[in-house]
């Protein structure tokens, strides 16, 4: 019997009509398995994953490899996303035995929930070297029943490797100026002077790095660090990677030249992408950099939010390609004759302006729409014209499919990036947007003992209890949200997120940070992982909203707690500065002070105010916050005490325990700021 059609998880109601006898994980699984001595089948993905639907339709769709895993083994189906920490445990012990990993994820586990073997995906015939899944079933199930003995104690010395495998021991204070140099020095070594990006193909958009570049240029003016972040983003921007008709990022570039990407687009990639060019937009006033921030949001509320106000996971990579096969990105690519059927004589120029030629860019002579074009001179009403007919008839296809499921975490990032966009460039929608997805947070993910459920779907509240990275990320985004509303209950919302981090999640000896909390379910490992991912670690993302916090309220355990958890950053930084980006950025913003800006006026309706509101949060100074009210209003900590001066709004800049004299003009603020 398959048990996923009652699941929140799209991607589990996708294997919902599977012949696989399905189990969620759950302790009732592997009850099962002990009552049957069978071992357990661990298949790990999530919906916009294009060979795990590859990998569902060659074996998991097919009925005599279903007879086969219904006889032989308890089959358990996980979205990573719902579950990141099952999937963190088992792509460690995966990546340990074979020295990669990826999705789909299988592993073969005892009814004690032990791996002893390990792999991803398998065609359904041997190929490339791989065996076929049926090979690879029947050699397990040989291997159970002939020796199983031997089974048990590789699962066991395995389980026994992880637990003694230790995360690295973090310094006893955050890094200070020298280990912010050398990460630098290390970012330099690494990046593509020719093509922007760090690293080779796949690549990546490296967005919690561009945050740390433009933050260190705030700090230090290195023009340096600006100039990779410039470069990086406007070679992403005009790459296949972006969208160039609906605007939003692809998840990476399969070649080292942004050209072609992997079509899924991932709220959380978004989220970050928006937030970094609208901050390379405050930095540098770039054309382009304001035009991707738009565009960026402006995707993220058309195609990504929900009817309940939150915004969904992901869309798919894959999309009927018009004659009912699933190709992956056939939503996205055009050839000429596409384009002379849509555009009749404009078709040359579009084809000019978007890189689209006769051989293609992709496959089967179709081509990712690009920039490519650096020369010459285009007539700015005619490519708009294009831009829109081409958008409209793509909007006829086909559309991939989109995953449902709010993620906690990831909906904190968008928070935080449509507030601020919003607040940035008289977007009052985009603020309204995140603030629909703030509300969704509080009213369904967040219980009345101040703990998160990871996901949601349909308004209704999913099982699994949130980690470490939905604290940080969500405390983030209401923090955010406080500083560009002026309303103060965002911050109350933090500081209740952030008081779990403490009690639930740090290790008291050291200060750092479990992914888990500490009444989680156990699992074979409590898993522990201070670098980014695709997106902020949890550690790094509690440690920035832990500081953010401490600078609006003056708690002394808040900022105890985040500098004790930038140890690991003091240790990591100058050696991987790649993934640790966010831990990086949050250790500029700590070197800065973070500063604390106060704007005080009669009220919400004042413009002077309001200029200097928007003064304050147009300040480039890293991880200053932000607070705006009235003398007498008791909305946040920093306004305590704060007059207006001779009856006009005045702003406040403190700093490292000191505060300067308080201005009434917006120019003298800037320059407090800069």
């Amino acid at each position: 019997m398959n048990r996923l059609a009652h699941e929140t998880s799209p991607y589990l109601l996708q294997h919902a009509d599977n012949p696989v006898d399905w189990w969620p994980w759950s302790a009732e699984a592997f009850a099962e398995a002990r009552r049957t001595h069978r071992p357990v089948l661990l298949s790990v993905g999530y919906s916009s994953c294009h060979w795990c639907h590859v990998m569902a339709h060659e074996s998991f769709e097919d009925q005599a490899t279903a007879d086969y895993l219904n006889e032989h083994f308890v089959s358990v189906k996980v979205d990573r996303e719902e579950r990141p920490d099952v999937d963190a445990v088992y792509m460690e012990a995966v990546q340990a035995a074979t020295g990669h990993g990826g999705w789909p994820m299988t592993v073969f586990l005892t009814p004690d929930a032990e791996p002893f073997y390990f792999g991803t995906y398998y065609p359904p015939a041997p190929r490339h070297g791989m065996p076929s899944f049926r090979q690879v079933l029947e050699g397990v199930q040989q291997a159970w029943t002939t020796r199983h003995d031997e089974v048990s104690e590789v699962a066991g010395k395995i389980v026994r490797d992880l637990a003694q495998r230790e995360i690295v021991r973090q310094a006893a204070e955050a890094p200070g100026e020298q280990e912010l140099a050398q990460a630098l020095l290390g970012l330099t070594r690494e990046y593509d002077p020719q093509r922007g990006g760090f690293g080779g193909a796949p690549k990546f958009p490296a967005s919690m790095v561009l945050e740390f570049l433009l933050r260190h240029h705030a700090r230090t003016g290195a023009e340096g660090a600006l100039q990779m972040a410039v470069d990086t983003c406007e070679r992403m921007a005009r790459g296949g990677i972006y969208d160039q008709l609906g605007g939003g990022f692809a998840r990476y570039s399969v070649d080292r030249d942004w050209i072609v990407p992997h079509f899924e687009k991932m709220l959380y990639d978004n989220a970050l992408l928006c937030r970094v060019y609208a901050h390379l937009w405050r930095a540098t006033g770039s054309d382009l950099a304001r035009r991707v921030a738009l565009e960026t949001a402006d995707f993220l509320v058309r195609e990504l939010r929900t009817a309940e106000g939150g915004f969904a996971s992901a869309l798919d990579a894959d999309s009927d390609d018009g004659t009912g096969r699933h190709v992956e990105g056939a939503y996205y690519v055009w050839t000429p004759a596409q384009l002379r059927d849509v555009l009749g004589d404009d078709a040359e120029i579009a084809a000019r302006y978007f890189g689209v030629t006769e051989e293609g860019t992709f496959e089967h002579g179709q081509s990712v729409l690009q920039l490519p074009q650096t020369e010459g001179v285009f007539d700015a009403e005619k490519i708009a014209s294009v831009r829109r007919r081409l958008f409209d008839a793509r909007a006829r296809r086909p559309a991939p499919g989109r995953d449902d499921k709010v993620v906690a975490a990831w909906n904190g990032l968008a928070v935080a990036a449509l507030a601020e966009t919003g607040a940035y460039f008289g977007r009052p929608d985009l603020v309204e947007a995140a603030l629909g997805a703030a509300d969704l947070l509080v009213r369904v993910h967040l219980d009345e003992h101040a703990r998160l459920a990871r996901t949601s779907k349909d308004g209704r509240v999913g099982p699994n209890a949130g980690v470490l990275e939905d604290y940080g990320d969500v405390a983030e985004g209401f923090l955010a949200l406080a500083s560009v509303t002026g309303e103060g209950v965002w911050l109350d919302f933090a500081g209740l997120l952030l008081d779990q981090v403490p009690a639930r999640f740090t290790d008291p000896e050291t200060g750092a940070l479990f992914d888990t909390a500490s009444d989680a379910e156990r699992l074979i490992r409590r898993p522990q992982d201070p670098t980014d991912n695709a997106a902020p670690s949890g550690w790094t993302a509690a440690a920035g909203a832990l500081l953010g916090y401490a600078a609006h309220t003056g708690s002394e355990a808040h900022r105890v707690a985040a500098e004790r958890a930038l140890g690991v950053v003091k240790t990591l930084g100058p050696r991987v500065p790649r993934f640790i980006g966010w831990g990086l950025a949050v250790a500029e913003a700590l070197l800065d002070g973070p500063r604390e800006v106060a704007v005080v006026g009669p009220g919400p309706d004042d413009e002077r105010t309001a200029a200097l509101h928007r003064t304050a949060l147009l300040g480039a100074a890293p991880g200053a916050v932000v607070a705006c009210g009235t003398p007498d209003g008791d909305e946040f900590p920093l306004l305590a005490g704060r007059t207006l001066i001779d009856g006009a709004p005045a702003a406040y800049v403190c700093r490292g325990f000191v505060c300067d004299l308080p201005v009434t003009d917006p120019e003298a603020l800037r320059a407090r700021l800069a």
